[in-house]
């Protein structure tokens, strides 16, 4: 399970969570529709989707949703029943508007550099709104946020290492600079985790 809270920490509402969930979600769905649109590919299970996708031409969202399945059983044993069903309707919700932003959203003009680092920013923003409120976006996320209650290694250092290995292998599948402007991305993006996701600088629960 996740660490017990302090007992004098402030305690999130349910309306709390379903705000923080809803904006994280949002944030992180418009910051894959900045990279999608380029091209580009990103670390973790949302990585892994996106170079299936390109490959298959298959919906993002449905492999998405699918490549998540074996891990909320480990969500559900290691972090707890309210831990899985947020990190569910997180990684459904998710799906739901990679897929749909794309008809709502035209770029006229989008830069590469500028398109991976508002990615970045945006994306990693927005999964930090989702981890404080107890949730996740599945698979790889919830690894790193276990090493982190349980080992104390910061997620934003587990989700790095875990995407260097991941655009090791996208060397070998995509043109060299795409992975090495994803590569960027993925760096902006776990750095923002990296450095401000801590439980000491933020009690709320």
């Amino acid at each position: 399970m996740l660490s017990p809270p302090d007992a004098d920490a402030v305690r999130h509402t349910p309306v709390d969570d379903a705000q923080g969930l809803a904006i994280g979600v949002f944030i992180c769905a418009l910051g894959l529709t900045f990279l999608a649109h380029l091209g580009f590919l990103t670390g973790q299970t949302a990585g892994v989707a996106l170079i299936i996708s390109y490959l298959t031409g298959w919906s993002f969202g449905l492999v998405f949703a699918v490549i998540n399945l074996p891990f909320y059983w480990l969500a559900w044993r290691r972090m707890g029943l309210e831990f899985t069903l947020k990190s569910l309707g997180c990684v459904f919700a998710l799906s739901l508007l990679v897929d749909l932003l794309p008809h709502w959203l035209a770029f006229e003009r989008l830069t590469p550099l500028l398109g991976t680092v508002v990615f970045g920013v945006l994306t990693g923003l927005g999964l930090l709104a989702i981890f404080r409120h107890r949730g996740s976006l599945g698979g790889l996320g919830v690894l790193a946020l276990l090493a982190q209650d349980r080992l104390g290694i910061r997620a934003g250092y587990v989700q790095l290492a875990v995407d260097i290995v991941l655009f090791a292998v996208a060397f070998f599948l995509f043109p060299g600079h795409v992975v090495a402007y994803s590569l960027l991305g993925a760096v902006v993006l776990n750095g923002v985790i990296a450095v401000n996701h801590r439980r000491d600088r933020y009690i709320a629960t």
